[in-house]
């Protein structure tokens, strides 16, 4: 195959429109708002573990910061528009990431992001498992539905507790499976666990709500002061992540409200950046103002479509499900 020729086959192009048109009419029908917000930002995403795009403006000074980052989401925005008081609403559109690049990941995808007023994360999970399964309906598939908690998916399938086990003990529960461990910490060690050991093992046709994170995988969730464990209670972030058999497919959140606590977060998250000597994107204080005027309580989440593709086709490989991959762009 040459290199101007498709990296996807047309039915697979065809059939990203068609899921397209799903989501639309999806929210449509729930009153949910369609809209469009800016791709280039001043700020740029500063959590550890995705890198940023950045691009220069040579334009008059006056238009800002010469300096624009590439949106990772359209979460910061979506934000500021529910500050503002838009409502439930949705974005369907091209995000970028630095350094993704191979079998599952392109630095271009598509994402789905959507924000539910005065829902909560477990409210939310279940809609996002209703669009996927509405989804899976145009390819004649279907999937059982299964939700737990983070800390009952370890009990169960790895017998530990993941919120109390220390890290020798999470190291161990890896077997055989070689880990260079300097400078991991117990957060590294629970997603090798559920990436090396746990979600190979899920079911094809199952589609898992996994809920309840732990407090210290909070991103910009908000944290319960207690899991109502029977025998030891511990906080726990109001988060969720959806997986179609081993892929994972989206995260969401019972959303932050408080403009200190985020902006702490952040800040702890340019310290660990700066620790490993990445770059340092500036925080997007337009966001910490909208939390500050006066956030709506709220779920939103982020589901990959590429990746809902992906499994609908049942490819490895995100190229099967591009028009034109990373290589053929």
């Amino acid at each position: 195959m040459s290199g101007w020729e498709t990296s996807a086959a047309l039915p697979a192009i065809r059939l990203r429109a068609r899921v397209n048109a799903l989501v639309r009419a999806f929210f449509a029908e729930r009153g949910v708002l369609e809209v469009e917000t800016p791709v280039m930002s001043q700020a740029g995403n500063t959590e550890p573990n995705i890198a940023s795009f950045a691009l220069e403006f040579s334009g008059h000074v006056d238009a800002g910061a010469r300096t624009r980052w590439l949106r990772t989401s359209p979460e910061y925005p979506l934000k500021r528009l529910l500050a503002a008081g838009i409502g439930d609403c949705y974005e369907l559109g091209r995000v970028f990431r630095d350094g993704e690049a191979g079998g599952r990941h392109n630095p271009e995808f598509t994402m789905l992001e959507w924000y539910r007023v005065g829902w909560d994360h477990r409210r939310l999970a279940d809609e996002a498992a209703g669009i996927v399964q509405a989804a899976l309906a145009l390819v004649g598939r279907q999937a059982r539905v299964v939700a737990t908690s983070y800390r009952q998916l370890y009990r169960d399938a790895l017998g530990l507790d993941p919120m109390l086990a220390d890290n020798a003990t999470l190291r161990a529960a890896l077997g055989d499976i070689a880990i260079d461990g300097e400078g991991l910490n117990r957060d590294d060690w629970l997603d090798l666990l559920m990436s090396h050991r746990i979600q190979p093992g899920f079911a094809p046709d199952q589609l898992l709500v996994l809920y309840d994170y732990p407090a210290s995988q909070c991103m910009l969730a908000r944290v319960r002061d207690s899991d109502g464990d029977a025998l030891a209670p511990v906080p726990v972030a109001e988060r969720f992540e959806l997986f179609l058999g081993p892929l994972e497919l989206a995260n969401g959140y019972h959303e932050l409200a408080d403009a200190g606590e985020q902006r702490a977060r952040f800040e702890r998250e340019l310290v660990e950046r700066e620790r490993r000597g990445d770059v340092l994107p500036p925080i997007d204080g337009h966001l910490l103002d909208a939390l500050d005027n006066g956030f709506p309580a709220c779920a939103g989440v982020a589901l990959g479509v590429d990746r809902l593709l992906m499994a609908m086709l049942g490819t490895a490989r995100i190229a099967d499900v591009l028009a034109f991959d990373f290589a053929r762009a």
